[in-house]
């Protein structure tokens, strides 16, 4: 679920940056090919993008190049190489100082938790450098809704992928919120989710 959160993410971001969330013939590299790596790729398949993949574990990389046609990269070659989408699914902070001068993408959406290594600093300069980011805490959240709605019980697949699928229109809308005010699309989500908590507040306190 954490893949299909972060794919609705990508396309919300790919909307925002190219006028459509089609992603086929995007140039999209995916850093990391775990659980969550391997499962993007197969949604990233189906939309008949150019698929190019790079992790630490060369066994597994034959595996999903061999499974998905997609093209195996050398992984000091991510941030020099040509690209629309920047995916990373592995570590975090690989998007620093020295990373986001070498980044040729206009969006950045993965599966990795904080991607930022310094978050105001390198929101800021994505902002600047034009690059739009997916906050990873926002389309990383499919996989807390498929565990929330396993603990709470009554486990039911369809209103699960319902949940996860507002993903793609909070992330457009928190996309918009940063284009419209030009502050960092991880400061725009956070200032919306504190603005939902003092709502949901403001409620309970009514009662």
């Amino acid at each position: 679920m954490t893949a299909y959160g972060t794919y609705l993410g990508m396309k919300a971001a790919a909307k925002k940056a190219f006028g459509s969330d089609s992603l086929t013939d995007k140039r999209i590299v995916v850093q990391g090919i775990g659980q969550v790596g391997k499962y993007l790729v197969e949604h990233l398949v189906k939309e008949r993008a150019q698929i190019f993949i790079t992790d630490i574990f060369e066994e597994k990389l034959r595996e999903v190049a061999k499974t998905s046609g997609a093209t195996v990269i050398p992984a000091d070659a991510v941030y020099d190489m040509d690209m629309d989408i920047y995916a990373p699914c592995a570590l975090g902070a690989t998007v620093n100082d020295d990373t986001i001068d070498r980044l040729k993408c206009a969006v950045i959406a993965g599966g990795a938790n904080n991607q930022l290594k310094d978050e105001q600093r390198h929101g800021q300069l994505l902002l600047d450098k034009g690059i739009i980011y997916a906050p990873d805490f926002l389309i990383n959240a499919g996989g807390l809704i498929n565990v929330g709605a396993e603990y709470f019980g009554g486990y039911n697949r369809e209103n699960t992928y319902a949940h996860a699928e507002k993903i793609y229109d909070i992330c457009s809308a928190i996309l918009d919120k940063s284009a419209n005010e030009g502050i960092p699309s991880q400061e725009a989500a956070i200032a919306m989710a504190m603005a939902r908590i003092e709502a949901i507040g403001r409620v309970k306190l009514a009662f």
